[in-house]
């Protein structure tokens, strides 16, 4: 017997950065739940490719860091119920994300919190306008990071490459993240009035690309040893996204096999 609180059926969710890792993940599983899924991405071939494959799905380009264009995307979506706040970048010069502190580049910081920070703040501000005149409410999710509470341990990257590239995990990004925790309380309390509930869904390290002595490394600091996987966030997402989570907000739920627990 399904307990159908969990079920979106008639709802509209918009999933912004829905074409990338986590969105290809969340996005079928929304709809598998009865929602109309706006998949919103930078790249918009993309998101429309993803949708052409979901049933009544539609996919838009979309640039969280300009008001004109999330002023479109949130018009194009028709009254949207759940906003899953998920867009996030590494900019298009991994050397310069991955640099290390002390010789950051400011343009590289500020073209990071353009994204993870601004275009959460004008995503969720077009979305939870249109929530607050309509009169009944909503559910923002927003994607954090377990470096948004924790800091990343150095020695999990030594030999570590994604995608044959050396890593580590720059200050900008731990930053970004906290501040999507930040932003996430301080909405949740000033728009519980409003009926809109506003949460955080904070995943571990998604296996994507990783070398071999980076899953490894990860899965060893993990207490259920293995890296997740896309799809392990989608019970969570689809918890936070309807009326199971009725009661539910201003919360940070950490979807990462214990990584934080110890």
């Amino acid at each position: 017997m399904t307990d159908d609180r969990f079920r979106l059926d008639g709802k509209t969710v918009l999933v912004t950065g829905g074409a990338g890792i986590l969105g290809r993940a969340l996005c079928p599983a929304l709809a598998g739940a009865g929602a109309r899924v706006v998949v919103a991405d930078l790249a918009g071939d993309a998101a429309t490719a993803l949708a052409d494959g979901i049933p009544d799905a539609i996919g838009l380009s979309c640039d969280i860091t300009d008001p004109a264009s999330v002023a479109r995307t949130v018009n194009a979506a028709g009254d949207i119920d759940v906003l899953f706040n998920n867009a996030a970048t590494k900019t298009a010069d991994p050397a310069a994300f991955l640099a290390p502190f002390e010789d950051y580049d400011l343009a590289t910081w500020r073209a990071v919190m353009a994204v993870n920070v601004d275009g959460m703040f004008l995503m969720a501000q077009a979305v939870g306008r249109e929530m607050i005149a309509r009169g009944h409410g909503g559910s923002i999710i927003q994607t954090g990071s377990i470096y948004g509470l924790v800091a990343p341990d150095p020695g999990l990257y030594e030999g570590s490459e994604y995608m044959g590239r050396p890593i580590r995990s720059p200050a900008v990004y731990s930053a970004s993240k906290a501040a999507v925790i930040g932003l996430t309380r301080h909405l949740a309390v000033d728009w519980a009035r409003r009926g809109i509930r506003v949460n955080c869904l904070v995943p571990g390290g998604i296996a994507s690309g990783q070398n071999e002595t980076f899953r490894a490394a990860y899965a060893a600091r993990t207490p259920l040893g293995r890296m997740a996987a896309a799809d392990d966030l989608c019970g969570a997402a689809l918890y936070l996204a309807s009326d199971a989570s009725a009661y539910v907000t201003g919360q940070v739920l950490a979807v990462d096999g214990g990584w934080t627990a110890w």
